[in-house]
């Protein structure tokens, strides 16, 4: 069984073309509520957290105590605290509240009469959700028949309400009867998927009309069958085309990995730092040729842009001699500091090729010492400490290793570096070392693979490898969602009532700034998607922020990620009940589980990969045959999440009784098979299970098993109790910085 190799989106300059090793959502979006159906969930594995209380309604937008523990019920199991809140609760907003969720249950129940009770005047005390409830009203009328008073509510809403996204809706609905309502949607809401789907209805009774086609290409980037309508476009209207269509044709393009069209959109779109790089940075992405020239033609255009820095580090790497590569690698020293680390020490390497040791070693020391907190030193460091700990020389090994906690805290190295340098000082007897070095990993790289490493070093209940397996952690639900740190009153009030088609809705008309977001709307982008069940982009929404590399974004995300709401985003849990259920037929540990599936699908059911792999827990075809005949089943869908779990688990379970139920083994298997693991294990120079680990000779499985412990580890230390206050604990005796 193979994990998908992901192609990953990114929005901003630096590209990469797949997801990597780790990957990353918000939990408080997944309905956790359904942990608390004890008929499908012992008691035993899930608590409600009563310690972690939402706040009384601080306004609009903001979580509640009373409402936000209904919103991800069903219906029937909030329909009697609603009717209650209806009638008693504190505050106007709470009543309001509940009166909008209750009246929006009613009318899914086809009792429309009730629900406009409820609607009554709703929006002189509600206004910021006024075209919202008029919209409910005239649904509500819709399922009592009444068609007339319907459609009055409607053309009343696009009436009062000309800029509100829900107008869209109205314009929509209104449009099936009168085709003039469908034409004001698409001017007015072209980036609603209202429109998106009215642009695509009319195309399809008459393809050949430009608007409509450019209306999908810049905004409906996820749409079926999305690339063949821009080679359609290109091909039909290519010299119709303006430049800024050919912007929006690039970065859908972009969007869709299709690197080597998109290069030739962006060579003719508006000429900016950024589309001048895409045009140079796709044809290199693509194997085409001409990329060096553009990447030339870019610096020559933009030379101070940010852009120019990072295309002379490509102009460098695809250099045919040393001599030329220094040239580009000394324009960037000069020129772009930020990048300076990164080419001196590029630089020290082709020195040492043309055996110019001395000056080599002058570039690293530099990078030492002049750059000391750059990523460049760390790995730099990192590599030191490596090489004297195969000398046996563990004291010096750590003391390379120990400063890249210090000297670069936000390294990604730097978990790793604190690490092993707590494991040296313990085998050369420092244990007292050894075990603040542990607690400061857990400290300041608490969401590390290597924090479970420290924490399981410190004795902690958090599983070992071959624990894992056994252990039912205890998972406490939160009872809040965050606050979304962008978008309108209206946008954040929809959210926080769970109505997530809505407010998806809602924002796509707000989300203007889609190529370079800022960190807010980015991550309140990601949180969108997770609500409608695009995971594996809204994942990597929200988990690629890390990669920012502007100093103010990258400040604005380490704020951001000291909130909870930020780790409840990346940590969530889909298909909880099935996961419950078949982790205990199993006797898999459903954390375990969970973090296996994060990993190989980012829980997207549908997903397949560039092997065949299928599913939620990527099985491969002939895998599941092997499974089915094992449990007896003659036919299956492994598309389907009920099945794909079933088999998934099985597969788990076998892999871990092949390996003495060693989950680092299991997991392992699991993604390199069971013969590539049993020959590793074979030629094992070491007994140390963290080293065994270190040396997996795929690197591809040696990053799968420490993302899947990683993500189990993240699960456990947000959502069970007793680690995470232990986990709050160490950060409070050992402050950064300390």
């Amino acid at each position: 069984m193979r994990k998908p190799l992901f192609q990953a989106r990114k929005f901003w300059l630096v590209l990469a073309t797949g997801v990597g090793a780790i990957g990353i959502v918000a939990g408080a979006l997944i309905p956790i509520e359904k942990l608390q159906q004890v008929s499908q969930v012992p008691s035993n594995v899930v608590n409600s957290l009563q310690s972690v209380t939402a706040p009384a309604s601080g306004g609009v937008g903001t979580p509640s105590r009373l409402i936000s523990p209904l919103v991800a019920k069903s219906a029937t199991e909030r329909a009697g605290a609603l009717k209650q809140a209806t009638q008693s609760a504190s505050s106007t907003l709470e009543r309001d509240r509940a009166r909008y969720l209750l009246a929006t249950d009613l009318i899914a129940q086809g009792q429309g009469e009730k629900a406009l009770e409820q609607l009554k005047d709703l929006e002189k005390s509600y206004p910021v959700l006024a075209a919202q409830i008029g919209m409910k009203r005239a649904q509500a009328y819709e399922v009592t028949g009444k068609q007339k008073e319907a459609a009055q509510t409607l053309q009343a809403i696009v009436k009062q309400f000309p800029k509100e996204p829900a107008t869209a809706e109205a314009l929509f609905t209104l449009g099936r009867k009168n085709s003039q309502y469908w034409d004001q949607a698409l001017a007015q809401f072209p980036s609603h998927p209202r429109s998106i789907e009215i642009a695509k209805t009319r195309l399809k009774q008459n393809p050949k009309q430009l608007p409509l086609l450019l209306i999908v290409a810049k905004y409906g980037t996820s749409s079926n069958g999305y690339t063949e309508l821009l080679d359609k476009l290109v091909s039909q209207y290519g010299t119709q085309l303006q430049p800024q269509d050919w912007e929006a044709i690039a970065f859908g393009y972009w969007e869709n990995q299709v690197y080597d069209k998109g290069a030739i959109a962006y060579a003719r779109a508006p000429q900016t730092p950024l589309t001048a790089y895409r045009s140079a940075r796709g044809l290199h992405l693509s194997g085409r040729p001409g990329a060096v020239e553009r990447y030339r033609q870019m610096v020559q255009q933009f030379p101070n842009s940010p852009e120019a820095g990072l295309a002379l580090t490509r102009l460098a790497a695809l250099a045919d001699t040393p001599p030329t590569a220094i040239a580009y690698l000394d324009q960037v020293i000069q020129n772009f500091p930020d990048r300076a680390p990164e080419a001196l020490v590029e630089k020290s390497k082709l020195l040492d090729k043309m055996n110019s040791a001395k000056t080599a070693a002058q570039m690293r020391q530099l990078v030492l010492t002049q750059y000391a907190n750059s990523e460049a030193a760390a790995e730099m460091r990192w590599d030191y400490a490596q090489r004297s700990a195969k000398t046996g020389n563990l004291k010096l090994a750590k003391q390379w290793a120990e400063p890249v906690l210090t000297h670069n805290p936000t390294s990604e190295i730097a978990a790793e570096a604190g690490f092993w340098a707590g494991k040296w000082a313990q085998r050369i007897g420092n244990n007292d070392q050894a075990a603040k070095l542990f607690q400061k990993v857990l400290s300041e790289h608490s969401e590390s693979y290597y924090a479970w490493r420290s924490a399981a070093m410190l004795g902690w209940n958090v599983g070992d490898f071959n624990t894992v397996r056994s252990m039912n952690p205890q998972v406490q639900k939160p009872l809040a969602r965050p606050e979304l740190p962008a978008g309108s009153p209206a946008l954040k009030e929809l959210y926080q009532l769970g109505q997530e088609r809505d407010a998806w809705s809602h924002w796509q008309i707000e989300f203007q700034n889609r190529v370079q977001p800022s960190i807010a709307e980015q991550f309140t982008d990601g949180v969108m998607r997770l609500g409608v069940g695009e995971n594996l982009d809204g994942l990597y929404m929200v988990g690629s922020l890390r990669d920012r590399e502007k100093p103010e974004d990258k400040a604005k995300y380490q704020e951001l990620r000291k909130q909870i709401g930020y780790w409840q985003a990346l940590y969530p849990f889909p298909y909880v009940e099935t996961i419950e259920n078949w982790s205990q037929q199993r006797q898999l540990n459903p954390m375990l589980v969970t973090a296996l599936i994060r990993q190989e699908s980012r829980f997207e059911p549908d997903i397949k990969s560039s092997v065949g792999a299928v599913g939620l827990m990527q099985v491969m075809p002939e895998t599941g045959e092997y499974i089915a005949n094992n449990i007896k089943v003659k036919q299956f869908k492994l598309a389907d999440p009920e099945t794909n779990i079933k088999f998934g688990t099985w597969y788990l379970d076998y892999t871990h009784l092949q390996y003495d139920n060693n989950s680092m083994l299991a997991v392992a298997s699991y993604n390199a098979g069971p013969g590539a693991v049993a020959g590793w294990v074979s030629k094992a120079k070491s007994q140390d299970p963290d080293e065994f680990v270190e040396a997996i000779p795929y690197s591809e499985t040696r990053g799968y098993v420490k993302s899947v412990l990683g993500n189990y580890w993240n699960y456990l230390r947000l959502y069970n109790p007793e680690i995470s206050q232990r986990v709050a604990q160490v950060a409070k005796d050992h402050p950064k910085g300390n």
